[in-house]
C-alpha cells in the first residue's frame, strides 16, 4: 500500500515542480520551465499531458511576454506528446488564448503554431474543433483576436465542406470591412495567400470585391498590403479577368497619394509584371513604370530605378528595344543626374545590364555617355556600382571601345587634384584589373598604379601599396617579377627618402605574396642595400621590413645575410635604428635557430 502511494507521489512530481516554477517570481525560472515542457510532458505520458498539463497551461496564461512566446512556440511541436493527430485538438484552447494577447510577437507565434497543427487535424476534426476556433477569433471583442483569425483561413479552407467554406468567406469579408485598421491590415496581408486556396469563381465574386475595398481603404498601411495581394490575384486569373478586375485598382495604386503605396508598387513591380503577362505590361505597366521612375519621392524613384534592368529584360522581345528607347531611356537619363544619391546608386547598380539588351550601337550612342557621367559622380557608391559592372559592357562593345570611352575618365579621376578622389579610384583598381584582364591592365593602368606610389599625400602612397598586394594576388608572382618588382627596386635609389620608405612599405606587402624564391632573390638584396642609407628613418624601416619578410626568406639567406645586417644596425649610432634592430633580432631568434 505504501509502495503504491510512493509511485503515485512520484508521478505527480513533474507537474508539481512545473507549477512551482511557473509561479516563481523569477521570470528566467518560469521561462526555463516552459522550455522544458516537452520533457515534463514525456514524464507525464500522453494521457496526463492531455488531462492535466494542457488544462493547467490554458488556465495560467497570464505572464511575461517572453514566457508566453516560448509557450506558443513549444505548443506547435506538441502533437506527438498528446497522443498524435487524433488528439491534436486538445492543443487548441491554450493557443486560442495566446492568439488573443496584446503582444504582437506572441500572437504571431501562436498563429504559426495553430497553422502548423491545423495540417495535423483530420477533415472531421477541422470542422468540429478548428473551424469553431477560427470563427470565435473572427468575431472576438478585442481586435487582437480578429487580427489573429486572418492568418488561419487559408490553412483550413481547402479541406472543408462547401457550407463551411461559404461561412468562412463571409467571416473573412467581415474582417476586411472591420472598424479597426489593424484588423483590416491583417486581412489585407493574408488576402493573397487566401486567394490561392479559394475556388476561381469565388475569387471573382467574393475576394476581388474585398481586394478593391481594401485597396481604397483610408489607411495607407492597408492599401500598401493590398498591392501584395494584387500580385497573387493577377497570377490566378485569366488575362481578360485581370484586365477587367485587377488592373483598374493597380493603376490607382501606382498613382496613390501616399508614397508608401507607390513604393510598394515599385518594389513589387517585377512580380506584377510576371503575373499580368506581356500584353498588359505593354499596354499598362510601361506607363505606370515611367510614372514611378519620375515620382516626386526619392524612395519610390530608387525602388523603381533598381528594377530597370529586370523590367526591360522581361519585356516581349518584339517590342523590347522600342519600349526601352522611347519610354524607359528618357527617364533613365534624368535619373543619372538625380539629386538623391540613393536613386543614382540604385540605377548605377543595374544600368550596365541594359547593354546586352540594347546591343553595341545603342550602348555606344546612348548608354556610354550615361556611364561616363556616373563614373564622375561625387557619390562613391555610384562610381563603385559602375566599375563593378564594367564586364557587362565589355562583352557587348569590346575592350577597345571601352578603353577609348571610359578609360580616359578613369585616368582623369586617378590624376584628380583632390586626393580623396584619387584615393577612391585606387580602391577600385583591383576590381578594374579583374574586369579588364592582365593585358589591358599592363597597357593602360599599370603606370598609374606605380605613379601613386610617389604621390605627395601619404594616404595615397599607403593605399597604393595595399593596392599592389591585391594586384599581385590577382595576377601572380610572375606578373609581379616582370611588371612591379623592377619599379620597386628602382625606387630604392630615389633621391627622395619618402619614396625610399614607400619602396620598403611595398616590399612589406608584396614579399608576403610573391613566394619564397622571388622574395629572397629579388627583394632581399634591395632591402639589404638600403641598410646603409644615410637617413636613419630608412635604416630603422629596413629593420622592420626584415622582421616582416623574414618568414618568407629562404633559410640559408637568413643566417648568411639577414642576421649580419641586423647586428650591424643594432650597433647603429641612432637610438631608433638600434631599438628596431634589437626588436627584429629578438622576434627573429626562432627563425635563426631553425635555419
Amino acid at each position: 500500500m505504501a509502495a503504491s502511494e510512493t509511485t503515485s507521489d512520484d508521478s505527480l512530481y513533474p507537474i508539481a515542480v512545473l507549477i512551482d516554477e511557473l509561479r516563481n517570481e523569477d521570470v528566467q525560472l518560469r521561462l526555463n520551465s516552459i522550455k522544458k515542457l516537452s520533457t515534463i510532458a514525456l514524464a507525464l505520458g500522453v494521457e496526463r499531458t492531455r488531462s492535466e498539463l494542457i488544462p493547467f497551461l490554458t488556465d495560467t496564461i497570464y505572464d511575461e511576454d517572453e514566457v508566453l512566446l516560448a509557450l506558443a512556440e513549444q505548443l506547435g511541436t506538441f502533437t506527438p506528446l498528446v497522443g498524435g493527430p487524433e488528439y491534436v485538438h486538445c492543443l487548441l484552447p491554450p493557443l486560442e488564448s495566446l492568439a488573443t494577447v496584446e503582444e504582437t510577437v506572441v500572437r504571431d507565434k501562436a498563429v504559426d503554431s495553430l497553422r502548423k497543427i491545423c495540417e495535423e487535424h483530420s477533415a472531421e476534426d477541422l470542422e468540429t474543433h478548428f473551424v469553431p476556433l477560427v470563427k470565435r477569433l473572427a468575431v472576438g471583442d478585442w481586435f487582437t483576436s480578429r487580427t489573429s483569425a486572418c492568418g488561419l483561413f487559408s490553412v483550413c479552407y481547402p479541406r472543408l465542406s462547401v457550407a463551411t467554406k461559404a461561412e468562412l468567406r463571409s467571416h473573412f469579408r467581415s474582417l476586411c470591412q472591420d472598424d479597426t485598421p489593424m484588423v483590416r491590415r491583417a486581412a489585407a496581408g493574408k488576402l493573397g495567400e487566401y486567394a490561392k486556396v479559394v475556388e476561381v469563381e469565388y475569387l471573382k465574386t467574393d475576394l476581388i470585391p474585398m481586394f478593391i475595398t481594401l485597396a481604397q481603404d483610408e489607411q495607407d498601411s492597408v492599401r500598401l498590403l493590398a498591392v501584395e495581394a494584387c500580385v497573387s490575384m493577377a497570377g490566378l486569373l485569366q488575362q481578360e479577368d485581370t484586365e477587367m478586375l485587377v488592373m483598374p485598382t493597380l493603376r490607382q495604386a501606382a498613382e496613390d497619394k501616399s508614397w508608401r503605396v507607390r513604393y510598394m508598387v515599385a518594389d513589387r513591380f517585377i512580380e506584377l509584371q510576371t503575373a499580368v503577362g506581356p500584353e498588359i505590361t505593354k499596354t499598362d505597366l510601361v506607363n505606370a513604370f515611367q510614372s514611378l521612375l519620375k515620382d516626386v519621392e526619392a524612395e519610390v524613384r530608387a525602388a523603381a530605378a533598381g528594377k530597370v534592368k529586370d523590367f526591360c529584360q522581361n519585356l516581349e522581345p518584339s517590342v523590347q528595344e522600342s519600349v526601352i528607347m522611347s519610354n524607359i531611356l528618357p527617364c533613365v537619363k534624368e535619373l543619372v543626374t538625380d539629386g538623391n544619391q540613393h536613386v543614382k546608386s540604385a540605377l548605377a547598380g543595374v544600368i550596365m545590364g541594359l547593354s546586352p539588351i540594347l546591343g553595341k550601337d545603342n550602348t555606344v550612342n546612348h548608354l556610354l555617355p550615361l556611364f561616363l557621367s556616373q563614373l564622375k559622380d561625387e557619390c562613391p557608391e555610384v562610381r563603385l556600382n559602375i566599375i563593378s559592372n564594367l564586364d557587362c559592357v565589355n562583352e557587348v562593345i569590346g575592350i577597345q571601345q571601352l578603353s577609348q570611352s571610359l578609360l580616359p575618365a578613369i585616368v582623369e579621376l586617378a590624376e584628380d587634384t583632390k586626393w580623396r578622389v584619387r584615393l577612391a579610384i585606387i580602391e577600385y583598381m583591383p576590381l578594374l584589373a579583374g574586369q579588364l584582364g592582365v593585358d589591358f591592365f599592363n597597357q593602360s593602368l599599370s603606370k598609374l598604379c606605380m605613379t601613386w606610389l610617389v604621390d605627395h599625400v601619404y594616404a595615397i602612397r599607403e593605399a597604393a601599396t595595399n593596392n599592389l598586394r591585391k594586384l599581385v594576388e590577382k595576377f601572380g608572382a610572375d606578373w609581379a617579377s616582370q611588371n612591379v618588382l623592377p619599379k620597386i627596386n628602382a625606387m630604392s635609389r630615389d633621391g627622395n627618402y619618402l619614396h625610399r620608405m614607400t619602396c620598403l612599405a611595398c616590399i612589406n606587402v608584396v614579399g608576403e605574396v610573391c613566394g619564397r624564391e622571388v622574395t629572397t632573390k629579388t627583394l632581399l638584396p634591395t632591402v639589404l642595400a638600403m641598410a646603409s642609407d644615410n637617413v636613419p628613418n630608412v635604416r630603422f624601416n629596413v629593420a622592420k621590413t626584415l622582421q616582416i619578410i623574414g618568414p618568407h626568406i629562404e633559410k640559408e639567406s637568413l643566417h648568411s645575410q639577414v642576421k649580419g645586417v641586423l647586428e650591424r644596425l643594432n650597433d647603429d649610432p641612432d637610438t631608433d635604428v638600434k631599438y628596431f634592430a634589437s626588436e627584429a633580432l629578438t622576434a627573429m631568434t626562432p627563425l635563426f635557430a631553425a635555419a
